[in-house]
């Protein structure tokens, strides 16, 4: 569920693809497809020292562009992915991960509870935490103020009936997911009855006058900033990144997750099905669930990680109910639906008709 913080040239894109050719780079090299900005050059380091090797990264900027270039051969070209978890069915269904040997990865007894065997992957067959969060509701409070805890200062116009708010795009699954909380049909919403109404729903929030349109939780977070926008959804570390950078522009911006349910997202690494180097896979996997380095990744993101072992070296802020919440949080928090075949060209349908108005 990783966010753009930085917008990479397609050029440099192209470059990293090029770059990522097993027949052109030494045997002892390990390709990792990864979101960009998402990965500390100097963790890299650490394992090429280690471990005597070279890491390629290559870069996605979208799950549906990471499930494309598998689908297309990728599953033979690298050995690390990083795929959110409602990808993990989608990936295992397509036969595009190899499942794992926990004998391999040792460091697997680091994990918080809550991420051993999780419903997206049980018993961590095929898939490993890598950094996790939430997605919740950022405003200003010197503009909306004393608001309920809820998806309401999105969806409610009597909680908001002049200042401008943007929800997310993309595959629309957050922003569907929030509408279908809003009206009591939980977060993890799934089926067509309940997504066309969480679809009139949206279709009535985008002819409101103070409504500026879908996108990326980090460019909104930048309008949040300068603002521009008074309310939108956003990502957890997104805004611990921006306060930590800039405390003064979020003196008055708040973070909440809504009282009827919200989103908790986990990124995963996981095996292609035909990785050149399973081997070495399984040791970056089990390098980055070293507490230290688990804490360094952190450290370095701003998102949570969910390796118990790594709590001792996080900084300060990721020890915070904003990037961990409190255990009444975790009562609200939702994975997102996984959703394949004839379900998912439903979905699709639905939200094309959405985007459409």
């Amino acid at each position: 569920m990783k966010s753009l913080r930085t917008i990479v040239a397609a050029g440099i894109l192209a470059w990293g693809t090029v770059l990522t050719s097993p027949a052109a780079q030494a045997e002892d090299t390990l390709y990792l497809f990864n979101w960009t900005e998402y990965m500390s050059p100097e963790i890299i380091k650490q394992f090429e020292a280690k471990y005597h090797c070279k890491v390629v990264q290559s870069y996605y900027n979208s799950l549906g562009g990471m499930l494309a270039k598998l689908k297309a051969g990728g599953d033979s070209q690298y050995d690390v992915v990083v795929p959110s978890d409602y990808f993990i069915p989608r990936l295992i269904h397509e036969g595009l991960l190899m499942k794992l040997d926990p004998a391999d990865i040792p460091n697997l007894k680091n994990f918080l509870p809550q991420f051993k065997s999780p419903s997206y992957d049980p018993n961590n067959a095929y898939s490993v935490p890598y950094q996790w969060g939430t997605t919740g509701i950022a405003y200003n409070d010197l503009k909306i103020k004393n608001p309920p805890a809820s998806w309401g200062i999105l969806f409610d116009p009597k909680v908001n009936p002049d200042y401008p708010f943007s929800m997310m795009g993309g595959s629309g699954m957050e922003t569907v997911g929030a509408a279908c909380a809003y009206l009591g049909d939980g977060f993890s919403c799934k089926g067509e009855k309940d997504w066309v109404a969480a679809a009139k729903l949206l279709a009535e929030t985008e002819k409101r006058k103070n409504f500026t349109g879908f996108q990326n939780g980090t460019p909104a977070l930048h309008q949040l900033e300068s603002g521009i926008l008074s309310a939108a959804m956003v990502y957890n570390g997104d805004f611990a990144y921006g306060m930590a950078k800039d405390p003064k522009a979020f003196a008055h911006l708040k973070f909440i997750l809504p009282k009827e349910g919200a989103h908790v997202w986990v990124d995963n690494m996981a095996i292609p099905a035909h990785a050149p180097h399973p081997k070495l896979a399984m040791e970056f996997i089990n390098f980055i669930l070293d507490p230290k380095v688990g804490a360094e990744l952190s450290n370095y993101n701003h998102y949570a990680s969910p390796n118990a072992a790594s709590k001792p070296y996080l900084d300060p802020v990721l020890k915070s109910p904003l990037i961990t919440p409190t255990a009444a949080e975790w009562k609200r928090l939702h994975y997102l639906p996984a959703i394949m075949g004839k379900d998912l060209q439903t979905y699709d349908q639905i939200w094309t008709a959405v985007r459409a108005q």
